[in-house]
């Protein structure tokens, strides 16, 4: 999957040598903590990161439910790891380490203090951001898709729960269990951390500094990597090399995402590729703009009938925002617009993409979290108990007409409040814009 270059070496991680502090979420396979390290297994000393902790009887259970299963779940996993092993993209996380023990497998990545995208747009006085912020945050996963198609991954699960805010202000995907492998759409992949001599970064970083300057004020914002239970999934990464819209590209017929992220392609089970995720960043546009999502139903059937039937309702007048939603939701993959016709679209008119990770005042920052936050905690002594114990209520908490994933969802909420850190928004950028012109890059 990666060359030898970008492959690094990931030390393992002892239970018995990390310092639990607090759960911060559960997700589909497993529980997110927030961890540190209390001694020098780690070079970054006594840092913070998130800890994803999976129940290995969880997993086996899963297993155990297909008959013609063969250990699909722990290869997602592995896949999980070793697509986390290779990034090497300020935009993506970083394996920090692996653990293992008999009862509970998992990874360590940077922790992102300053929560997701869907609780930052929460706390928004509309539940919903500005056309300014959104063009921002917009780049940016553009970026991070553009990187991950370049190595051959197809997300397949973009969300906000998934796009976490880094300490920085620039944002973080997260969460890979449902991405898989085809082949890349590019021939070479360049890493942006390591392809422009420091004496070029300075310079750009010098004259982005002096644009940036004008639009921002100096704050930052991040999250950690929580997997919320909405996710529809069925335990298969096989590929099935059926052409695709170019032709040039495989297609996969696996039936993964969430609902109301869900392409069309993928529920009709004509199979799929990168193309999804350009749909999946239509909806989360349409989210960002208007406060919900542009196809969910009553239960799972009305939503998977609209997404194939429905167009979305743009409401208000035109704007190249609205054009590009509208656009990125085109039903018929093959006419969906594509990454060159996106960064070339008006809406990122003026947008220097080579800066935008260089940005300095990015749109939101968080405050904290400090230690001081976390005192009132106990700590987790018992990780592993702790997770076979959520996955048990988590189960007697289930149904089966669809009720699953707002559970889920007002479980997270909770935990967001607890958890919750503040924050500052930069000035002018917290209200909807009466321009479009965001040439800040």
């Amino acid at each position: 999957m990666c060359n030898g270059e970008n492959h690094r070496q990931v030390p393992s991680l002892e239970l018995s040598r990390l310092k639990i502090i607090s759960a911060l979420g559960r997700g589909a396979k497993g529980v997110v903590f927030l961890a540190q390290t209390n001694d020098d297994q780690s070079s970054n000393g006594n840092d913070f990161f998130a800890l994803k902790a999976i129940s290995r009887a969880s997993i086996e259970k899963k297993n155990g439910t297909n008959s013609d299963s063969d250990g699909s779940e722990y290869r997602r996993i592995c896949f999980e790891q070793e697509v986390l092993s290779c990034f090497e993209h300020p935009l993506l996380p970083k394996l920090r380490g692996v653990i293992s023990t008999d009862q509970i497998v998992g990874y360590a990545i940077d922790y992102c203090p300053g929560r997701d995208l869907h609780s930052l747009r929460k706390k928004q006085t509309e539940k919903m951001f500005s056309d300014d912020v959104i063009r921002f945050y917009a780049a940016e996963l553009v970026l991070a898709l553009e990187y991950l198609h370049g190595l051959g991954i197809v997300y397949r699960d973009l969300k906000p729960e998934n796009v976490m805010v880094q300490e920085s202000g620039h944002l973080m995907l997260v969460d890979f269990d449902l991405s898989t492998k085809l082949s890349a759409k590019s021939p070479q992949i360049v890493s942006i951390t390591k392809s422009t001599p420091k004496s070029e970064q300075l310079k750009k970083s010098k004259s982005v500094k002096k644009i940036t300057n004008r639009f921002f004020s100096p704050m930052f914002f991040c999250n950690s990597g929580i997997t919320p239970d909405d996710s529809i999934s069925r335990p298969e990464l096989r590929v099935d090399s059926s052409g695709s819209e170019s032709d040039s590209v495989e297609k996969t017929n696996s039936f993964v995402g969430t609902e109301e992220y869900v392409a069309p392609e993928i529920i009709s089970g004509h199979g799929h590729d990168f193309a999804v995720d350009w749909w999946c960043l239509g909806v989360v546009l349409y989210e960002m703009l208007y406060g919900a999502t542009p196809f969910k139903g009553s239960n799972r059937k009305e939503t998977f009938y609209r997404v194939l039937t429905k167009t979305p309702e743009l409401v208000g007048e035109p704007t190249p925002l609205r054009d590009l939603i509208g656009k990125l939701l085109e039903k018929d993959p093959n006419q969906r617009i594509s990454l060159e016709g996106i960064k070339g679209h008006d809406f990122f008119r003026g947008v220097d993409w080579e800066s935008i990770v260089e940005i300095t005042r990015p749109p939101y920052i968080p405050v904290g979290p400090e230690e001081e936050e976390f005192k009132g905690e106990n700590g987790i002594t018992d990780v592993e108990a702790f997770v076979n114990g959520v996955f048990k209520i988590g189960k007697d908490d289930c149904n089966s007409n669809g009720k699953e994933s707002e559970s889920k969802r007002i479980e997270q909420e909770k935990m967001e409040k607890k958890m919750s850190n503040g924050g500052v928004w930069v000035e002018g950028l917290d209200q909807p814009s009466e321009t479009d012109n965001f040439v800040v890059f």
